[in-house]
């Protein structure tokens, strides 16, 4: 009896010995991290730029032969996402399109000449939604509206004085407010033109919000031309010659939305980037990288063939450069259980621009430049993103939640976002040079929004840097998405806007100032 005793009281001392083991064995938790690191790095030493090159290389074959460009409604965006579309369904995704209507814009015309006292060309861009000059355009005097101290200058109809800029182009300096209300308040006050001016380095391009919007024909222009042209108003009149024309139609046009056959639903992972050129070039820089990249990642993933425990969501934009509104089609049409069910966003819009900086969305606000901090959970994509970079030694920064690109409208609903981002048409810093390479006093991407953004507009180090950036969240986000629940101690850092360009960054749904 007293040995069947101690062999009794043996058992449990035996089963309590043995059960962390056990636990720690069918930990779920345990289980998901090590199925996230084993597919993350799969993912990542199978996708590389160099396969990506080769969706470039599709898409500017795709603009060549469609004139040019591969801009929302468009044959040449038609043609993007039947290739993105065919890749995908070959790869066993559920693959979409989701379609919608937009006004079309491309522009005809935008030229800008001083006529008297010292005649010069001056480059100017046109606003998307800008109302259109004649044929020919105009000839009027120009009329500066002056530079209020708390940078709000043409905010308000107080800020043109009465009768000085009756049948005059109006000269505004961005800052304070949307394009839309400057050029708003220039028509009340009797312009019949306006001219931004950009408030940081760089070309300004940007968009009115709406067809609504528009009210008189408005263009941007360089900070140095703006500040030479109220030097000059300064000394007497100025008289210029102003032109600018825009084709506004409304047209149809898609995003391309595929996912993982399986995964846990409720946990549903999401990645983005717009598929779409501006008229005026391929866009194989903007945004054919971000969306080659994702392709990339997507396919090696299908090839893996695992089945991640969450459902991966990858989304490629349409009509993103007319205003996010392929993604923001998308989101508002979300039902309510749709919005909860997606964790996080990750978006990748320029992530090879050949004067690159490696920029990390900043989730936590820490550089505390212009957006507040992300929804709950954005944080956490930063720091994952960050302590990656960490561990490849590659030196990042932070850049400002802007609401230049299709992260925008999933934060307005309150999902986790992130990314990455190489640049723009923002002038590249001293420190910047040194950190990243590259020349300073130059933009990261000087054929932004131009023709010459093609197959030779990339960075190779950039773009394959970025890749492995979306293969890692893909691989452990697919899996396991503990990371989101680790808290992030924000510590200040000295960032600066140079990524966007200024505050904003001047991006063609650029509304604001």
């Amino acid at each position: 009896m007293a040995a069947v005793a101690a062999a009794a009281l043996a058992t449990p001392l035996l089963l309590a010995s043995a059960s962390p083991a056990t636990a720690h064995r069918h930990d779920p938790a345990d289980h998901a991290a090590k199925e996230a690191a084993k597919l993350s790095k799969k993912l990542v030493r199978e996708s590389s730029a160099k396969d990506a090159f080769k969706h470039l290389q599709k898409f500017q074959q795709i603009a060549d032969s469609a004139g040019g460009n591969r801009a929302a409604g468009t044959l040449g965006h038609d043609a993007s996402a039947a290739y993105v579309y065919q890749l995908l369904k070959k790869a066993g995704y559920d693959v979409s399109y989701q379609d919608f209507e937009f006004i079309y814009t491309e522009t005809q015309a935008e030229k800008l000449s001083v006529v008297s006292p010292a005649p010069r060309d001056i480059a100017i861009a046109a606003m998307t939604y800008t109302k259109s000059t004649p044929v020919g355009g105009v000839k009027a005097d120009l009329a500066a509206v002056p530079v209020d101290a708390d940078g709000t200058t043409g905010c308000e109809p107080a800020d043109f004085a009465s009768g000085a800029f009756t049948g005059k182009i109006a000269l505004i300096k961005r800052g304070g407010c949307t394009f839309a209300i400057k050029q708003e308040n220039a028509a009340a006050a009797g312009a019949i033109g306006a001219i931004v001016y950009n408030n940081t380095e760089g070309v300004l391009s940007g968009t009115l919000g709406e067809p609504a919007a528009g009210k008189i024909p408005t263009g941007g222009i360089t900070l140095a031309e703006g500040e030479k042209l109220t030097a000059d108003l300064a000394k007497g009149p100025v008289n210029i010659s102003f032109e600018i024309r825009q084709l506004q139609q409304k047209r149809s046009t898609r995003n391309v939305i595929a996912e993982t056959r399986h995964g846990n639903a409720a946990n549903t992972v999401m990645l983005g980037a717009h598929l779409d050129s501006v008229t005026a070039g391929p866009g194989i820089n903007d945004n054919g990288s971000g969306s080659a990249g994702l392709l990339e990642v997507a396919l090696e993933l299908a090839e893996s063939h695992k089945r991640p425990a969450n459902k991966v969501r990858f989304a490629w934009w349409g009509a993103e450069e007319n205003g996010l509104l392929g993604s923001d089609h998308y989101v508002a049409n979300l039902s309510d259980l749709g919005k909860k069910e997606i964790k996080l966003y990750l978006n990748f819009d320029m992530i090879a621009s050949p004067n690159y900086g490696l920029f990390v969305y900043d989730g936590d606000d820490s550089d505390g430049v212009g957006s507040p901090a992300g929804p709950a959970g954005s944080a956490q994509l930063e720091r994952d993103i960050n302590e990656f970079l960490d561990k490849q030694g590659r030196p990042h920064e932070g850049t400002d939640f802007t609401g230049r690109s299709d992260y925008g409208p999933f934060i307005e609903v309150g999902i986790p976002s992130g990314g990455t981002f190489t640049g723009a048409e923002g002038i590249k810093t001293a420190g910047q040079a040194q950190k990243f390479g590259g020349t300073a006093g130059v933009a990261y991407d000087a054929c932004y929004h131009a023709k010459c953004d093609d197959i030779k507009n990339i960075d190779m180090t950039a773009f394959d840097v970025n890749v492995d950036i979306i293969a890692n969240a893909v691989g452990t986000y697919a899996n396991d998405l503990s990371s989101l629940r680790k808290p992030v101690v924000t510590v200040p850092t000295d960032g600066d806007a140079g990524s966007g360009g200024g505050l904003h960054d001047g991006h063609d749904h650029d509304v604001t100032e």
